[in-house]
């Protein structure tokens, strides 16, 4: 667990930044995959959470989040078109191709129990001091959080800061086989750019210090 801002910080849950989440002001924001609940609770032990939000319920956002809330007694949130998957932990099937052999893996061997929602999400709402935006395409109930005071934002997987066959950094578009509506999620990431942010928290990939707007010269790209 690395800090890399005022109360936020970065838990890689697979080499090289592969998969991420993030405990930002008292607030878990998705927790990989179900295999991930052993480095996540040891974390939560020296930073505790009091809430567990997720930017989607795909596998690797949502794999321990039963576990984690009800070990630690977090309260779960989403977006409201994240419910149905988030509760049954059925969370493969907007996938393009849901029958596919990774969509079953993913579904069979990293995704987790459903779990109950307290509450849903929309733009504008508040997690602490970030606000809510939402950016579907990658998943239809896709979030994001901007924090205005510092630039931060936590983008999930609108972009990832990797390529995720040879995991070398660099901006990419989320890969088609995961994602519901790629045009969507291309009006989206114009949508995070357009907020000019200094410092970017990726779903997969490190984190990225925007200083040259590469996120903005990525965006206007596509």
């Amino acid at each position: 667990m690395q800090r890399v801002a005022e109360e936020v910080y970065h838990i890689p849950l697979m080499p090289r930044d592969g998969i991420n989440c993030y405990l930002v002001e008292g607030t878990l924001v998705d927790s990989g995959i179900r295999a991930s609940y052993g480095k996540i609770s040891r974390c939560l032990r020296q930073v505790p959470a009091h809430r567990h939000v997720l930017t989607h319920a795909h596998a690797d956002h949502q794999g321990s989040s039963d576990q984690l809330c009800q070990t630690f007694n977090l309260p779960l949130d989403c977006h409201e078109r994240e419910v149905l998957r988030t509760e049954t932990g059925l969370v493969t099937k907007d996938y393009p191709s849901p029958g596919s052999p990774i969509a079953k893996f993913q579904q069979a061997c990293w995704a987790g129990q459903g779990h109950p929602v307290a509450d849903t999400l929309r733009e504008n709402d508040w997690v602490g001091t970030f606000r809510v935006v939402e950016s579907p395409g990658h998943a239809a109930g896709h979030l994001a959080f901007f924090r205005e005071k510092d630039g931060l934002l936590l983008a999930g997987d609108v972009a990832t800061n990797m390529n995720l066959l040879t995991t070398w950094p660099g901006l990419h578009l989320p890969p088609a086989m995961f994602t519901s509506n790629q045009e969507q999620n291309i009006a989206s990431l114009k949508k995070l750019a357009d907020l000019h942010p200094r410092l970017i928290c990726f779903g997969h990939g490190p984190v990225l210090l925007n200083d040259q707007r590469q996120f903005e010269h990525f965006a206007a790209r596509q």
